[in-house]
């Protein structure tokens, strides 16, 4: 799809590619939710027409922002549901020097783990602002 130079039906890409539309269809719609197509209006036809979006600079950041921050948001989340466990489990035998100690510790990596998780979202970010590209410019 990418060396056309014009958009493409469905039916021409199961074609080209020799696949069911059921499955190129599926795979038409995981492009487009990753922004690396786009359906566009086809002039006289009722059926939907797709083109690559062609900054790969900008494919490269939707994609990769889309799956780390899910994954970022995924396991802060269980971070912090295992830090407020921890701190339910000190609190409710604080006499246990072995208990508190051994929590404390481990909180102490969960609040690391935190702060590594909250630096990747600025990096993704950084990557959906353009930022990232005064650090590392595009080639032109």
């Amino acid at each position: 799809m990418y060396f056309q130079n014009e958009p493409i039906t469905l039916d021409q890409m199961s074609e080209t590619m020799g696949m069911s539309k059921t499955s190129m269809s599926t795979g038409m719609r995981t492009l487009m939710d990753l922004k690396m197509i786009d359906k566009v209006w086809g002039k006289g036809s009722r059926k939907d027409f797709y083109e690559v979006v062609p900054d790969w600079h900008q494919n490269f950041v939707d994609f990769f922002s889309v799956k780390w921050r899910k994954a970022v948001e995924s396991n802060m989340a269980s971070l912090e549901k295992s830090l407020k466990d921890i701190r339910h489990l000190r609190e409710s035998d604080p006499d246990n020097d072995a208990l508190v100690s051994l929590t404390s510790i481990d909180e102490t990596k969960i609040n690391h783990a935190l702060k590594y998780y909250k630096w990747l979202h600025r990096l993704i970010d950084s990557l959906e602002t353009g930022e990232i590209f005064k650090f590392i410019p595009k080639e032109e």
